[in-house]
């Protein structure tokens, strides 16, 4: 029998397909958590501490209960028991780290403002939301602290009475002699750089339905999500029952940005809730709750110094991080900071490199994953300390990065943090950023309006970077104490009518895995694109998976596609050698067509699929179907790399700041769809511009929100946005057989740098060499005040 299926006589990976996720989305047509109806199911709202610290010293819950439509509430005593252990850290970083209790619902003790302190569920959410108002808790008010440098000073309050401290843990790395090139450098430069708490804020908030089996005794949990089989696992672990009686289902996510990287309290209080009560519970967040119990990103004080020859090379490096963990140690938060300490020496070539990382607790929400968790950190330290060394020696900011840089390798070397980056050709891509931005002439332009006192000065940021993307290895994730394998899952299957149905460990939120996963499948197996269906963010029909984060999502879970469709074809080449009585050997495949050298005769892979499938004609001890299982767990991380570069124009009456140009040349390795790493860029480089003017979470003295709600908390606009100019090398991965390297974080982790130091270089000749983020107008007028 012949399928009906057409072969494919085209090439898919390298071309800019339309996703074909985008129609149901921008229809109105996808499903999300908040958007499904479960009948009879039970509305749960949290109450929070309006407090940063205090003891629990009452809940009254009578008058709550009183009111229509209200079918329980708990407090954190009352639930105690549902729980088998409290909410777990997945990345303890140093065997003496200090790791608080941390209940899904508060017991005794509040530490943050936002930490739940009872739950009400209901018929109906609104009414969920009004009994809220009628619990009345009575607490004893403790100290306090909100700065992880203060938190370190002698007498600071403690987060954590039963630690006796607020310092969580240090983790130190060393290469070569630090001291020696420190002693022997001609220059020495010093930075402290902040990096701003700020809000993931994706456009969907987090979600959760669980709904409860009657026959089966399990459960189903929906939920906004990047992580379904973590949630599986932890959340499994957490209420003390097995993984076998979860399945865990992520439908549409609207945005996650490493904010959905994590299993929450509420997650948790919802499927022992529906446990309890037999009924289902849907939770979905409001935009105030995710400013105060959603992770927060970033949170560092970073402490720099280079060690440099006159000429600008640079000779030692040295780091020293305080890490605000906040007041628990989400699944991540601990790791966080110690993750960038391989990249805090970018793109460049020098002896001796030292870091420290000392994680700090504050009566603050907890900190953990945000778009280029930790190497967004060390990308902007290392940009800003190399734009202090220009001006330390009188030299341009391009022409001191360009001799610090690693000549071109293809293959791993080592670096001065001590890892291995697999590839890298830096200059070439740096140019071409130069080349684009048309360099030489605004730095003319620049100097002519120095000369002429312009109010309107312009500056020039460069945003070097490299990233260790790919988050994978195995062996490498248990040596930086990392409870997580790295491998990832996929599984290929030929159906009976030729089509194809590829099965996925990784999640996706937005980045576009079912067209990209479809491109690469067709391209292995010489089908269409559309001929292939991709099923994913189901644990029950991709039982196996470490889903979507860490830029690792093609590197690791597409190539696992890749691979996986490749051993199908193998097996169809055995198969077809049997049917059409040939060797192996003598079989060449092109097209979805199996062919046998100098003859006519030949046979397409859903012919052979078909064999497979009706299995009455195989080779002996040959399994039927068409169909393979792979799991890959490459033995490096990828590192993407680019140069991002800012045009900045300063009204230096005002302080106002606008991007004139913005130009972004990154390498990814090989590319597979280019309009999805356009988007992915562009997405990235407005995240990164809102950190570097506009973001910033920010507390008053009591530790209260004072960016509580979107009116508030300012975004970075499309008016406030420049036309993006985007630019590519290619430099592919030896990691793995496709090349790849994964490009979601790399535009949130090159722009930040980029447009400060932009800023900051318009205004320099004035006296302002140091703003920190965001670069308001008042922030930078203030500066030029001080300045002058």
């Amino acid at each position: 029998m012949t399928a009906t299926t057409e072969k494919s006589t085209e090439k898919f990976v390298g071309q800019s397909i339309l996703r074909r996720e985008d129609a149901a989305l921008i229809t109105g047509q996808g499903t999300f958590t908040d958007g499904i109806a479960m009948p009879g199911a039970l509305h749960l709202a949290v109450l929070r501490s309006p407090l940063a610290h205090a003891r629990i010293t009452s809940v009254d819950l009578t008058a709550a209960l009183a009111l229509p439509g209200v079918v329980a509430a708990f407090t954190g005593a009352d639930l105690a028991s549902e729980f088998a252990i409290g909410l777990p850290c997945g990345w303890p970083v140093t065997e003496d780290i200090k790791i608080p209790e941390h209940p899904p619902l508060a017991v005794d003790e509040v530490n943050h403002v936002g930490d739940g302190v009872a739950v009400v569920l209901a018929t109906d959410a609104a009414i969920a939301e009004d009994a809220l108002g009628l619990v009345e808790v009575d607490y004893e008010a403790l100290p306090a602290v909100f700065d992880v440098e203060a938190a370190l000073e002698p007498g600071a309050p403690l987060v954590h009475e039963a630690l006796g401290t607020n310092h969580c843990y240090t983790w130190p790395l060393a290469t070569g002699d630090v001291d020696a090139a420190f002693a022997q450098a001609d220059v020495v430069v010093e930075g402290r750089y902040l990096q701003q708490r700020v809000l993931p804020s994706p456009m969907e908030p987090r979600a959760v339905l669980v709904s409860p089996d009657p026959v089966g005794g399990g459960f189903t949990i929906y939920s906004s999500t990047q992580v379904p089989h973590f949630l599986r696992d932890i959340g499994a672990m957490v209420v003390g029952m097995p993984d076998s009686k979860l399945r865990v289902i992520a439908p549409d996510v609207g945005g996650g940005f490493g904010a959905k990287l994590n299993v929450y309290a509420e997650e948790a209080l919802a499927l022992a809730l529906a446990r309890r009560l037999k009924k289902p519970v849907k939770w979905t967040e409001s935009r105030s709750d995710h400013h105060i119990a959603t992770t927060h990103g970033r949170g560092q004080v970073q402490r720099m110094s280079v060690a440099a020859t006159r000429e600008g090379k640079i000779l030692g490096m040295k780091v020293d991080l305080l890490a605000d963990m906040g007041a628990y140690l989400q699944l991540l938060t601990p790791g966080i900071a110690v993750f960038g300490a391989f990249t805090y020496c970018g793109l460049y070539d020098f002896g001796s490199y030292s870091f420290t990382c000392r994680g700090v607790f504050t009566n603050l929400t907890p900190t953990d994953a945000y778009r280029g968790a930790g190497r967004s950190e060390a990308a902007y330290a290392h940009e800003r300390i190399m734009d202090d060394l220009a001006r330390e020696l009188g030299m341009d900011a391009a022409q001191v990065r360009l001799i610090n840089l690693h000549p071109k390798f293809l293959e791993p070397r080592t670096v001065p943090s001590g890892v291995l980056y697999d590839s890298g050709d830096y200059e070439p891509c740096m140019r071409e950023a130069m080349r684009l931005v048309d360099y030489d002439a605004v730095r003319a332009e620049q100097k002519q309006r120095r000369e002429s006192g312009d109010p309107v000065q312009i500056g020039i940021g460069i945003g070097n970077f490299t990233e260790s993307g790919g988050l994978s290895p195995s062996k490498v994730a248990a040596g930086v104490r990392l409870q997580s394998g790295g491998w990832e899952a996929a599984t290929v299957r030929m159906l009976v009518s030729g089509k194809v149905e590829v099965v996925t460990g990784t999640s996706p939120h937005g980045q576009g895995h079912e067209t990209a996963w479809s491109q690469i499948a067709a391209d292995a197996l010489g089908v269409h694109p559309d001929d292939v269906e991709v099923l994913h963010s189901d644990t029950a029909i991709a039982p196996f998976g470490r889903d979507t984060y860490g830029s690792r999502s093609l590197p690791v879970g597409g190539v696992s596609v890749h691979l996986a469709a490749h051993k199908v074809v193998d097996k169809a080449k055995t198969i077809a050698a049997h049917l059409l009585e040939a060797s192996e050997d003598d079989l060449s495949f092109e097209n979805g067509r199996f062919a046998v050298g100098g003859t006519d005769a030949g046979i397409t892979i859903q012919e052979v699929a078909m064999a497979a499938y009706l299995a009455d004609n195989l080779p002996d001890g040959m399994e039927p179907l068409l169909t393979a299982e792979n799991a890959f767990d490459p033995p490096n991380f990828t590192w993407p790399f680019g140069t991002h570069i800012c045009v900045m124009e300063v009204d230096t009456e005002t302080g106002f700041s606008r991007i004139r140009r913005f130009v972004a040349v990154d390498d990814c390795g090989h590319v597979v769809n280019p309009e999805i790493v356009a988007g992915q860029l562009h997405g990235g480089i407005a995240q990164g511009i809102g950190q570097a003017m506009f973001e910033e979470a920010t507390f008053d003295a009591d530790g209260n929100p004072t960016t509580a709600t979107l009116a508030d908390y300012q975004f970075a606009a499309a008016s406030d946005l420049p036309h993006i100019e985007l630019g590519a090398t290619v430099t592919p991965s030896p990691t793995n057989p496709m090349g790849v390297k994964g490009i979601g974080e790399s535009g949130a982790i090159g722009s930040s740098p980029a447009v400060v130091n932009a800023v900051i270089d318009a205004v320099a000749h004035l006296g302002v060499t140091h703003i920190d983020m965001p670069a308001t107008p008042q922030k930078v007028w203030r500066a030029l005040k001080e300045a002058r």
